[in-house]
Parts: structure tokens; C-alpha cells; sequence
């Protein structure tokens, strides 16, 4: 495929966005239409797909599986694993990351866990541990500034047959080539992204946000220490989605990419987007992390670290205490997160054992903290189908999650997503919440279907009173009664949403809701959700839905 407006893109591909960013208006429509023909000839799916498939797949096991407490440990520990999607290659990585990663060890071992996220391609990509090298690494192909025929922003006077290869390939005259290579010369960000050497990311986040927390004293020296033992912890080919699909529309084989897997030392069929160890790239110096030294060798060095971290005091308790702010309430006491933290050293990390210890501690039953925990919105999305008996395909439905603030894999920094109230209720978020109630009633929502005859009744007051028994397991505050009382009589609550007309499909629906990526924040919204009409009968859909938008149903 012959470039659109001469922008030209480096040989693996890293610099694909930002020399599309650098194009005229009509020169971005017509690269846009050259590669949607591609989509279109190859019969490549879009890759929002991946994840519009995975979000699906995380909200039908959380509704349908009868392992409740696997998926609740499922969204604890995606979330305090947290990867974002919408970084560069992440979203092709993050299937496995569900399935082989979190799932498995959901409630198993924490080591095996922590030590299963360190070797993920998503969590590698996603905190840039796959490109983190010793600066004394030997590795072949790795010294690209003395080398003419690697980059175009390292010398214009490279040899001949690299500058007629070039031209060839990106349809460049000589002054073009020259202008390119001078644009990326005077690039700041491109000069940065030549520069390899060890990168601290992962290390300063298993430290503070995985492990050990914020508080536990550890050092800036000891970040450069584990960031040293995880050198050559990274990934087979980690952008070889690209070259695939380069590979495909051009017909021609990746040559670069076949020797570099030699020169790694790995089998010719290694798969790309897996984990693998680089030796070559690994610091081989002594490592002294938390006051202990380690010098293992090679792999071995970021095991050590793994193990010191996991029976170190302090991530005993830092993660009790996020899993009983998680369990029990948003502030637990000392000593019960003291409690769960001893049950957690003493069983070595085993989560069962851990649970345990929450589910049986007096505080647990204690009466100020029975549902004094405020759902998040996945959590609301969740227990509202499976209370109603809804059916759903996951699909349109992630979009009213977005709406809500909580779209999976979409929270940017590595924190995740919070978990206490102050986070989760104000005046705004509630609104959503009502309006996700009233369309989740109303048989709104494409791909999810509702049948509200159990809550049927010959009147209002036996309609209510059925479903607050139904939804609420009959706990209800009197003012919150009176509340619902009063609403009835008015007319129910509009979302302020688009609708669709109600012979479309959901498919068709869910492909018109589009990701808008939030530049500036932490959370990605979704364009608004293209709703049904109103299905069902209508005093029943309204009790139903105001009494799933109250207090009391936000509450776990």
C-alpha cells in the first residue's frame, strides 16, 4: 500500500499515529478510506471489536455464572491489575489477560497472580516494562544510532540503496525524503523514542500500587533496583499485529521481523504478543531491593523481587485493606485489616483463606457496616439484570456502563477504577443510574430483554409492594417509600438518550456506539446510547425502574 501525502513510517511501524496526525485534512480522509478498503478486501474486523467482545464476555459471566464470588474477585483483581485498552497495542492483548491472567488465579495465590500480571503482554505493554533494557545490554540490532540504514531521522546522507529502498516503498522523491528526514530530526518526542534503557514504570507501580502501597516506606533507589531486576522481561515481537497486517496488504514476508526473533535466540514459530525473556537485554549487576540483595541471575532476578514483595509485612496489609474496603465498609478498622492481613501471611498469599478471614470476622455481620458499601456502576449493571431476570448479550448495554463512568478497561491510570462512595454518588452519577434503571425496565436497551410479569399486581399499591419485596428483599426506608409514592403519580423519568427505531438490530445498534476516548482524564466515554421505545406494560416498568434507581438498591 503506497503511503497517502509522502508520510513516512518507520520500519516497525512506531511512528504510524503521529505521521497520520501530521496530515493534511483531505490527505487523513483518503488514508482513512485506503485502509478501510483494506478492512473491507482482507474481511478484517474493526479492532474495537476486541474489546467490545471482552466487555460483553465480562458482563455475561458476572450475570450468568453461578460462580459469584469468582467474578467479584474477577472485577476486584482487573481493577487492581489495572490495564488501559486504549493504549497503543494494549487492546490486542488484553483476551488473554482475561482469560489466562486474571481468571485462573482469581482466587488462588497472590504470588501466582502478581507473578502471572509481570509476565503479561498487557501489563508489559501497558507499562512499558516489554521495551525496559540495561544500558549495558549487548544485544544485536541494538545500537540503531550508528547504524544509517535503521532510521530516517539519524543522518541525511544515508547510503544510496537504503534512500532508493525507501523512496520506492513510501513513493518519495528525493526532496521529500529529505524534508521527512529533517521533520523527524527536529522532533523531540521521536528523538525520545530512539533512546532505550531501563524503564521504571512497572516498578514503581508493583511497588505502589500492586504490592507493597504507597506508605510502605520503600525508596526511590529501590524503584532503579526492581526496574533492573525486570530488565528483558517483555514480549515476542510486541507490534506484530501491524506487520501481519502490512504483511497481508502487501504480500510480502517481514524479513526485519524474522531475524530479530533469531537474534533473540528464539524458535522460529515463537508466537508474537507472548512473553518471553531476553537475556541479552537483562542488568546482570547484584540488585538490592528493601535492603535485601539479589543476584540470582537473568529471569531469576525479577522472580526474587516477586517473592520478596509478596512476603513483605506491608503488602499483607495493604491488600486486606483493599479487600476489606472492597467486602465491609469504605473505612474498616485496624484491627480488622490486621485480621485478614495475618490470615493472608500465615497462609502465604492463599486468597480463599484470605476471604475467609473477612467473611467470618464479627465486623463482617456488625450492624453499621451491613450494605454500607455503595455498588459501582458495574455492579449496578450486574445486580439489576440479575434481579429482574433479565437476558442480555452484553453488547449495547457497555455503553450505558460508560454513561455510568465505569467502561472496563478504560480507566487510564494504572490506580483503577475507586471503590467508596465519595467516588461514585453525586447528583450527576445518580441521574445515570436512574436513567440505566428506567431503560433496563422499559425493555429499552438493545440486546437485553426484560419480562416484568412477576412484578404484575391488580393495582399501584400491590405493583409496589410486589417489587420492593422482589428488588428489595422488602427493606425500605419510609422516606424512600414516600418518595416512590409521590413519583408515581407524576410522569416517568425520560432518558435523555437517542433512540432507534424498533425494528433495528442490536448488532447494528452496538456498531454505532462508538469509543470517544477522553484525552485529558482518566475515564473514556461512549457516545450516547441509541435506545429502543418502551416495550411492556407501563405501570409495572415505571414501579420497577424507580425502585431500582433508589438509595436502597445502590447499596450492596
Amino acid at each position: 500500500m503506497k503511503n497517502t501525502g509522502g508520510a513516512v513510517m518507520s520500519g516497525d511501524n512506531k511512528n504510524a499515529d503521529a505521521n497520520v496526525a501530521q496530515l493534511s485534512e483531505a490527505d487523513r480522509q483518503k488514508y482513512q478510506q485506503e485502509i478501510a478498503a483494506l478492512y473491507r478486501e482482507y474481511k478484517l474486523g474493526k479492532p474495537q471489536q476486541i474489546t467490545q467482545q471482552l466487555n460483553a464476555s465480562r458482563i455475561m459471566r458476572a450475570v450468568y455464572s453461578e460462580r459469584q464470588l469468582n467474578e467479584v474477585m474477577v472485577d476486584f483483581w482487573t481493577n487492581h491489575f489495572n490495564v488501559y485498552a486504549n493504549k497503543a497495542a494494549t487492546r490486542w492483548f488484553l483476551p488473554e489477560y482475561d482469560r489466562d491472567v486474571i481468571r485462573p488465579n482469581a482466587l488462588g495465590n497472590f504470588k501466582d497472580l502478581l507473578t502471572a500480571t509481570a509476565q503479561s503482554p498487557a501489563m508489559l505493554f501497558y507499562l512499558d516494562n516489554f521495551q525496559s533494557v540495561s544500558p549495558d545490554a549487548q544485544m544485536a540490532g541494538n545500537n540503531r544510532g550508528n547504524n544509517p540504514n535503521r532510521r530516517l531521522n539519524q543522518n541525511t546522507q544515508m547510503n544510496a540503496p537504503r534512500r532508493e529502498q525507501l523512496k520506492k516503498q513510501y513513493g518519495l522523491n528525493d526532496a521529500e525524503l529529505d524534508a521527512r528526514i529533517k521533520q523527524n530530526q527536529q522532533n523531540p518526542k521521536q528523538q525520545k523514542r530512539m533512546q532505550r534503557g531501563i524503564n521504571e514504570n512497572y516498578a514503581r507501580e508493583v511497588m505502589e500500587l500492586h504490592t507493597l502501597g504507597v506508605e510502605s516506606g520503600y525508596t526511590q533507589n529501590d524503584i532503579k533496583e526492581v526496574a533492573r531486576a525486570f530488565t528483558g522481561w517483555t514480549i515476542v515481537d510486541p507490534r506484530g499485529y501491524r506487520r501481519t497486517f502490512a504483511n497481508v496488504a502487501n504480500g510480502t514476508e517481514d524479513k526485519r521481523a524474522t531475524r530479530l526473533t533469531r537474534l533473540a535466540g528464539l524458535p522460529e514459530d515463537a508466537k508474537s504478543g507472548t512473553f518471553f525473556f531476553n537475556e541479552r537485554a537483562h542488568d546482570r549487576g547484584e540488585k538490592t531491593v528493601l535492603g535485601q540483595k539479589i543476584n540470582e541471575g537473568g529471569m531469576k532476578d525479577g522472580l526474587k523481587v516477586i517473592d520478596v514483595l509478596v512476603n513483605h509485612p506491608s503488602t499483607a496489609k495493604y491488600i486486606a485493606r483493599k479487600l476489606a474496603v472492597k467486602f465491609v465498609s469504605d473505612n474498616p478498622s485496624e484491627a480488622l485489616v490486621g485480621r485478614v492481613a495475618k490470615a493472608f501471611q500465615d497462609s502465604k498469599g492463599d486468597i480463599k483463606t484470605t476471604l475467609r478471614a473477612i467473611f467470618t470476622d464479627k465486623e463482617f455481620f456488625a450492624a453499621e457496616n451491613y450494605r454500607a458499601k455503595i455498588k459501582t456502576p458495574f455492579e449496578v449493571v450486574v445486580s439489576a439484570i440479575r434481579t429482574v431476570g433479565a437476558d442480555t448479550n452484553g453488547g449495547q448495554i457497555q455503553a450505558m456502563l460508560a454513561k455510568m463512568g465505569e467502561p472496563l478497561y478504560a480507566y487510564q491510570a494504572p490506580t483503577g477504577y475507586p471503590d467508596t462512595a465519595e467516588d461514585w454518588v453525586n447528583t450527576g452519577a445518580l441521574l445515570e443510574r436512574l436513567n440505566f434503571a428506567v431503560a433496563l425496565a422499559s425493555n429499552r436497551i438493545p440486546g437485553t430483554r426484560v419480562n416484568l410479569k412477576q412484578f404484575e399486581g391488580r393495582n399501584k399499591s400491590e405493583i409496589l409492594n410486589r417489587s420492593i419485596a422482589v428488588v428489595l428483599d422488602g427493606e425500605i426506608s419510609p422516606n424512600t417509600k414516600a418518595t416512590l409514592l409521590k413519583q408515581l403519580e407524576q410522569p416517568l423519568i425520560e432518558p435523555k438518550l437517542e433512540t432507534v427505531a424498533d425494528n433495528s438490530e442490536d448488532g447494528e445498534a452496538m456498531e454505532n456506539t462508538a469509543m470517544m476516548q477522553n484525552q485529558g482524564g482518566g475515564r473514556n466515554r461512549q457516545r450516547q446510547v441509541r435506545l429502543l421505545p418502551p416495550s411492556g406494560n407501563a405501570e409495572v416498568f415505571k414501579v420497577v425502574g424507580l425502585i431500582l434507581g433508589t438509595p436502597e438498591f445502590q447499596r450492596q
